[in-house]
């Protein structure tokens, strides 16, 4: 069977590299264009650096609905399928209707719960101790198409680089499975509820800010889930402090939201709207990120002392 393969971050990598291990031919990925990092150093998507490692060509539409060149060139290719994963851009009908067997998509959720751009960060937000992953054969709405199939995994507690990591492995093995029974004709599609479709928004910058107010238990999961970007952020004395590690107390705040309660020798604690806030790990604007007892000694904090929305 011939593929074409969409995707840019490591999940959909992990998907990518099970196809090359099963043995499928795969004359092209497309993935999102190189980005700039630090110092104006180009960073490639892991789907691309593993493309280059297997010698697979590779095709970086700005719009991809736009390319019509890049359009073509899938319709010369004539894939029995494109498979897609986390690519980060919406598929126009015009690659939709291309291969024979769809287009089908490694969705990280169990839909019709968590259609969208962040299902994986949503789950963590929402306190979820399960999500999963979802084969769906790709229609014109927003991951509105049949299921295919579905695994559950449990995400009790963890992090956003681990749920991908638990999801992006299990759907990888899911999609292996799934494509022989789409080729032979034994796959079941399913329609989605609608009544039951949840959604994951495009994260922004703004959305890790957080001045307290929200339970201690909806911030220790907003870390968890931002940990990467945009971070769980307030201000302290004028200044951008991240958290990446804290503990949820449940006795009551002895004070107003985001004041300093509590300290100790590695650790302070920050009252919340509801329940109390034990950070463990942190980074103050221009230092390295470092633990709570190593942030106290260079910053002295006291009872009283005010983390903050903004930078006052």
């Amino acid at each position: 069977m011939k593929i074409v393969f969409m995707g840019t971050p490591e999940f959909a990598a992990c998907s990518l590299k099970a196809l090359i291990d099963a043995g499928y031919d795969i004359p092209l990925v497309v993935t999102q264009p190189d980005r700039k990092g630090n110092r104006n150093k180009m960073i490639l998507s892991a789907v691309k650096q593993l493309a280059i490692e297997h010698g697979i060509d590779i095709a970086q539409p700005l719009r991809l609905r736009k390319d019509e060149e890049l359009i073509e060139r899938l319709r010369k290719i004539a894939p029995d399928m494109i498979v897609v994963a986390a690519f980060g851009q919406i598929l126009p009908v015009s690659v939709l209707e291309i291969p024979r067997f769809g287009c089908i998509n490694v969705h990280g959720s169990l839909l019709p719960d968590l259609r969208g751009a962040s299902p994986m960060h949503a789950a963590i937000l929402r306190g979820l101790d399960e999500s999963g992953v979802t084969i769906m054969r790709m229609e014109k709405g927003l991951d509105t198409g049949d299921i295919i199939s579905k695994v559950t995994c449990s995400i009790r507690g963890k992090d956003i680089t681990e749920v991908a990591e638990i999801l992006a492995e299990a759907g990888a093995k899911l999609l292996v499975e799934t494509i022989p029974h789409i080729a032979d004709g034994t796959a079941e599609y399913v329609r989605q509820d609608e009544n039951l479709a949840t959604y994951a928004p495009i994260i922004s910058k703004t959305d890790g800010m957080t001045d307290f107010t929200e339970s201690a238990a909806e911030i220790e999961r907003k870390i968890r889930a931002y940990i990467e970007w945009p971070t769980c952020y307030s201000y302290l004395d004028g200044q951008q402090v991240k958290f990446y590690r804290a503990e949820v107390l449940s006795d009551a705040p002895d004070g107003e939201p985001g004041t300093v309660s509590e300290t100790g020798k590695n650790y302070y604690i920050i009252n919340c709207g509801e329940g109390r806030l034990k950070v463990l790990e942190q980074q103050l604007q221009g230092k390295k990120r470092m633990s709570a007892g190593d942030f106290m000694r260079g910053h002295k904090l006291s009872r009283g002392d005010r983390f903050c929305a903004g930078e006052v």
